[in-house]
């Protein structure tokens, strides 16, 4: 099989390209491309996190008397 290329054609509207503007310059990226892998892999560290349960607070379990 031969390999696929990877890359997917995104319409990008006035909006998307605003943000996507606006967070190439407070991450110093230099392509709206950049910028939305940038978000995406945040999002995905953010999501993991929150499955896993990571950051979260541990509280200590109190044991009754039978244990």
């Amino acid at each position: 099989m031969p390999p696929r290329d990877k890359r997917t054609e995104i319409v990008i509207d006035p909006a998307l390209s605003a943000t996507l503007d606006k967070v190439c310059e407070e991450q110093g990226l230099e392509s709206h491309e950049a910028a939305m892998e940038f978000l995406l892999s945040r999002s995905i560290r953010v999501g993991g996190n929150k499955i896993t349960g990571r950051g979260r607070a541990l509280y200590e379990v109190k044991r009754g008397p039978s244990d």
